[in-house]
């Protein structure tokens, strides 16, 4: 059994990314690791800032780890909120917010297309590994479902009618851009067995 940090402490994530992994990979979270800092997030791109919280953990307990950044983008608004996603309305904003501004600015646009995109950076043995995942869809007039978090409730990823909200968890986790990313991590990993 091998043991790999995720530099996370959403238990949202933490979850989703346990049920992928393969058998012989243990997912531990900063918790478990001991880690309450608060992780620096200060480039602008997801892979900076995936990065720089994977590098941030290797370097201060030299082990085995990986780190996710992600971001709505949304093609009319040149890829806004993309890496400012989780403060999009400002520095002590919460999702409802966000949501809020980001409808406002979308209200008198017809072209609402827009992705998600999470993107993992993997410290393995001291070498750097980033992987990929984006789910495209569009951004609804309203809030609509009670599930996920974030901006679920006005993404309706394309194949669906419903929003990630709606669509919950069980769906959500096999089709959604952390999902993508997470499932070629796990095949790295399992194809670099020790």
């Amino acid at each position: 059994m091998k043991t790999i940090v995720f530099a996370t402490n959403n238990d949202h994530k933490l979850k989703e990314v346990r049920s992928i992994m393969p058998s012989h990979i243990e997912v531990i979270s900063l918790a478990d690791l001991g880690c309450s800092e608060n992780i620096p997030e200060t480039a602008n791109t997801l892979e900076g800032n995936a990065l720089q919280k994977a590098r941030f953990i290797h370097q201060k307990f030299r082990c085995d780890c990986f780190a996710d950044d992600t971001g709505l983008e949304v093609d009319i608004l040149n890829g806004e909120p993309g890496v400012y996603s989780a403060r999009y309305a400002g520095k002590d904003c919460n999702n409802i917010a966000n949501m809020q501004k980001l409808l406002r600015s979308l209200s008198s646009k017809t072209n609402r297309n827009a992705r998600f995109r999470t993107v993992i950076a993997l410290i393995l043995n001291d070498s750097e590994y980033l992987f990929e995942g984006i789910i495209n869809g569009y951004i609804t007039q309203t809030m609509r479902g009670i599930k996920g978090f974030g901006y679920d409730p006005i993404f309706v990823p394309d194949g669906y009618k419903e929003t990630f909200a709606e669509l919950g968890d069980e769906i959500k986790n096999k089709i959604s851009h952390r999902a993508k990313a997470v499932q070629k991590l796990a095949a790295f990993l399992a194809a670099t067995k020790e």
